[in-house]
């Protein structure tokens, strides 16, 4: 079932119907924790080092040309780029320490530290547009100051290889965000993506200023500071953003994948997981990511008379569910026994033995005088008082008759259940007497036109009791109901014919399988 860690925690009964996602949350689920040991991915690793590299360089150059030829611009976009330095930074640390396994006091892993790196990214780009904003402002209010800039071919040459630069990591470093649903090089990747564009509005305000010198036209000199403006609205539209996302992270928000809103991820994955043969509702659903990883923590109902391997079954194909729509989710499921209005008066009546963790058999509810009467055996320890059973009875007749209003009267035989293996003893000093019995028995058999062969026939004695063993061969097609009627028919039949017998068991099989 790996990767996903699947629990199972059966809850109690209800019995309300199934309804649509309205429940209350169930508790959690406790116990030790276990950790699969994970490695560090070395694309991201590598990734976000070339990230670190590339804009070490670009920082420098920029800052070098932005001092020699004092473009306000420039100096913006070495700003820009020196923020995403320290983002790039920021994230070759988080996506080492992100991929950590999981440990005792860090449960889910520490994938969320790529997400505060990101909100420490968002800091530090406010603040730099907040400073490219201001400085923007004092130039074009001190217009004098602004018409000697020394450009030269540098500036130029550099915002060209800057911009080869950001379009070359950008799709890099997305193409290996998609592959690692990592939200840290996908930030990185965003950064590198901005820059390209901010490069080129400053290299579009370096050449208007270029020609409003030339050209002596003022209101051109001033394109710089204003180049200037447009780098900060775009960062400023990066940090939204980035902003928006990280808080949805660390928010524990529904994730989105694939392209989807989070409230069409949550339908499809309430359809998928509705869409699955015994999930009656999904009672509660909270998804949630951390790093690259998603957890699930799901609460379904079920029908209260599934074994509990079913109930198995069906956790298992939630989980897979759930990671058809979330790749490699930690799933854990939540099973909550539920009433439905498909359950007949014999499945309530079994339903309330089990809650009780009790184990009935030979259920059999009459209907005569307008009125249910139900009989039914209960099994009991042999060591275990007449009092001390008579109150478990009571119990039980009482919360059936809660379950099932309509039944007037109960009749329970309460049967001892041996708490100790017998060791019956086969008759080999009277081997004439078993021959005799079996030879009885297939005599009796053949009254009954159904009986295809009686085979298999063992004779043991328990203590002074005899007890006979066989298999029965019946015909393919015949019904359950008629099987149990010849098999009952049978035994009496043979116990009158044998009175020193004192129980016959007997296997049922169809013709084209009476071996086994």
């Amino acid at each position: 079932m790996s990767p996903a860690a699947l629990h199972q925690e059966p809850e109690g009964s209800t019995d309300r119907p199934a309804g649509p996602l309205s429940r209350p949350a169930a508790g959690p689920v406790t116990g030790p924790f276990v950790a699969a040991p994970t490695h560090p991915s070395r694309s991201k690793r590598n990734a976000a080092l070339l990230s670190v590299c590339a804009a070490a360089v670009v920082t420098l150059l920029k800052l070098i040309t932005g001092i020699l030829t004092g473009s306000l611009g420039m100096l913006s976009e070495a700003a820009h780029s020196g923020i995403d330095l320290i983002a790039s930074a920021i994230t070759l640390f988080s996506v080492q320490a992100a991929d950590r396994p999981a440990d005792e006091y860090h449960n889910y892993g520490h994938g969320k530290i790529e997400s505060l790196s990101a909100f420490v990214e968002t800091g530090l780009m406010l603040a730099s547009s907040i400073w490219i904003i201001v400085e923007a402002a004092r130039r074009i209010a001190n217009r004098g100051h602004q018409l000697e800039l020394p450009l030269t071919i540098w500036p130029f040459a550099v915002l060209i290889l800057s911009i080869l630069v950001d379009y070359t990591r950008s799709r890099g470093l997305r193409k290996v965000a998609a592959e690692q649903r990592s939200d840290a090089l996908a930030a990185d990747a965003m950064h590198f993506g901005t820059d390209l564009w901010a490069s080129a509005a400053v290299l579009l305000g370096l050449t208007a200023t270029r020609l409003g010198e030339v050209l002596h036209l003022p209101a051109l000199e001033l394109a710089d500071p204003f180049a200037a403006l447009v780098v900060a609205a775009i960062i400023l539209r990066v940090s939204w953003s980035l902003a928006h996302r990280t808080a949805d992270t660390l928010l524990d928000a529904t994730p989105a994948e694939q392209g989807k809103s989070a409230a069409q991820t949550r339908s499809e994955l309430i359809h998928e997981l509705g869409a699955i043969p015994g999930v009656l509702a999904v009672d509660r659903l909270r998804t949630r990511r951390s790093g690259s990883g998603y957890f699930a923590d799901l609460t379904l109902s079920m029908p209260r008379n599934l074994t509990f391997q079913r109930s198995e079954q069906i956790t298992s194909a939630a989980t897979e569910a759930v990671q058809r729509v979330l790749p490699d989710a930690d799933v854990v499921v939540h099973s909550v026994p539920t009433a439905t209005l498909a359950e007949s008066v014999h499945d309530r009546v079994r339903a309330v033995a089990a809650r009780a963790n009790l184990s009935i058999h030979d259920v059999a509810i009459k209907q005569y005088d307008n009125a249910l009467h139900l009989e039914l055996h209960l099994e009991l320890g042999e060591n275990l008082p007449l009092r001390d059973a008579h109150d478990i009875v009571t119990r039980l007749e009482t919360e059936i008759r809660r379950e099932v209003p309509s039944i007037a009267t109960i009749l329970t035989h309460i049967e001892s259940e041996p708490a100790t293996i017998e060791h019956p003893a086969k008759l080999e000093r009277d081997r004439e007497q078993a021959r005799q019995l079996a030879h009885c028995l297939r005599n009796v058999a053949s009254r009954f036109p159904e009986i295809l062969d009686i085979h298999d026939i063992q004779v043991a004695k328990h203590h002074d009791r005899i007890q006979v063993n066989c298999h029965c061969t019946l015909p393919d097609d015949l019904p359950m109901a008629a099987v149990h009627q010849v098999i009952t028919a049978l035994e009496n039949a043979f116990k009158l014919a044998a009175p020193d017998v004192s129980r016959l068991l007997i296997h049922p099989e169809p013709a084209t399988d009476n071996r086994r």
